[in-house]
């Protein structure tokens, strides 16, 4: 092999190298992301601080809204609670519901609220009352019943 070859990619190859002093800073910072259990178990760490235990033996929990019309809903949740501290944690999948859309919604609510409940439910009655109404202002009434005789009259050419 050709000697002045050889001697300039050994030159080449000392001219690039990687890390040491003097080489360049790499352009991207490498973003370490956290997995959903990391977040789990740092939630549970300060939860624990909290001082909350479990209470289990529940198979539902509704939270019902100011509006009172509007409900979240969660199915088989998981209940802490620390009721000194005046902390409660509720964890699980929510759905937002209404209150129609929930069964024996009445034995859940407090007495001192049904009164509340009534005057709402009988708002959303009334609405739909004059809905129903302007529906029939749509519809025309029927002048002829008898759509047989006119098509008896024309004549067929």
């Amino acid at each position: 092999m050709n000697t002045e070859k050889l001697a300039k990619l050994q030159a080449m190859a000392a001219a690039v190298r990687t890390g040491g002093p003097g080489s360049m800073r790499r352009k991207k910072k490498v973003v370490h992301r956290a997995s959903a259990s990391a977040e789990d178990q740092k939630l549970q760490g300060s939860l624990k601080k909290l001082g909350v235990s479990q209470i289990p033996g529940i198979d539902e929990v509704n939270m019902f809204m100011e509006n009172g019309v509007d409900v979240i809903h969660f199915k088989n949740p998981r209940i802490q609670a620390n009721p000194q501290a005046n902390t409660y944690v509720i964890s699980g999948n929510a759905e937002n519901k209404t209150t129609s859309e929930i069964p024996d919604m009445s034995s859940q609510i407090d007495p001192s609220n049904m009164e509340l409940i009534r005057q709402l439910m009988a708002q959303v009655q009334a609405q739909k009352g004059a809905q129903g109404a302007a529906d029939d202002d749509d519809i025309p009434e029927m002048v002829n019943a008898n759509f047989e005789q006119p098509a008896a009259e024309t004549p067929s050419a």
